[in-house]
């Protein structure tokens, strides 16, 4: 018996220089990881060129491999994804599900990335393309290369925006080393996805950026819209800072692309098939 309770507690006692070894090698992590994020007047330094690595340009949710427009074969396929939604669950009003999918069966036409328009906020940010942050004292500017689309977030009190835009109204506070951006003043006419999930222009977007080491960015945006979902709902997902030599962004301009699909029905004869 006594022999058993010996065998007991040295189990025990190994069990809990285990633990204390564990959580000592996680707290020494952390605080390496904290020590080697940059900085800027005691901020973490957010400058660089950073990029959203998974596939929720194609669809925020968790989803299986899809064909692409038929006459281009596996070319423009869409590739699996496991989502970055929280939950991976949309609160959509009935009427806003159903529409989200009337987008998604005509979302090749429809998509207003494929006639590109400004991705809008959060979009531009997991588009599969490189962005740029400047920061600065009193503001923080962010540019993004798909539509040559950029956007200005206010560290100081500006007031309201004068008017509705593609990439809305930006205003910010630090919350210890969390940049907090407010979103608003964004019109309806952008998609989250390519799957057609969409908002109302009573859209708002919450988002959280927090450097978890050197060249990374734990991103948050909580949505709330109250026309289109029957509560808040939030995604996240890391940015990683493009490290090669002479990483820059480079342009996007796409409008002659979409001319066609676009314009295309006003060319002289169109209308006549020819």
């Amino acid at each position: 018996m006594r022999s058993r309770l010996r065998v007991s507690r040295a189990a025990v006692t190994v069990l809990a220089i285990a633990i204390l070894a564990a959580v000592t090698a996680v707290r020494s992590n952390g605080q390496a990881a904290t020590a080697n994020i940059p900085r800027l007047q005691g901020k973490p330094n957010l400058n660089g060129i950073w990029q959203a690595v998974n596939e929720a340009n194609w669809d925020i949710q968790a989803h299986q491999a899809r064909p692409g427009p038929a006459q281009y074969g596996a070319l423009f396929s869409e590739p699996a994804g496991i989502g970055v939604v929280e939950g991976n669950e949309i609160p959509y009003k009935p009427e806003a599900l159903k529409k989200k999918q009337e987008n998604f069966a005509n979302r090749f036409a429809l998509d207003p990335e494929a006639k590109c328009y400004m991705a809008g906020v959060p979009r531009a940010t997991y588009q599969p393309f490189p962005f740029q942050i400047f920061q600065g004292t009193d503001k923080v500017l962010i540019a993004y290369p798909f539509a040559s689309a950029s956007r200005i977030i206010h560290m100081k009190d500006v007031g309201e925006s004068p008017a509705d835009a593609w990439m809305g109204w930006s205003r910010a506070r630090w919350e210890g080393d969390t940049l907090v951006v407010n979103v608003t003043n964004l019109i309806d006419q952008t998609w989250f996805d390519r799957a057609g999930n969409h908002h109302s222009d009573a859209l708002r977007v919450t988002e959280r950026y927090t450097m978890s080491g050197p060249d990374t960015i734990q991103y948050e945006a909580t949505i709330e819209d109250p026309n289109v979902f029957t509560r808040p709902w939030k995604m996240s997902m890391p940015l990683y800072r493009r490290v090669e030599k002479n990483a820059q962004v480079l342009e996007f301009k796409c409008v002659p692309f979409a001319e066609e699909l676009i314009y295309g029905h006003l060319r002289r004869g169109a209308a006549n098939g020819r």
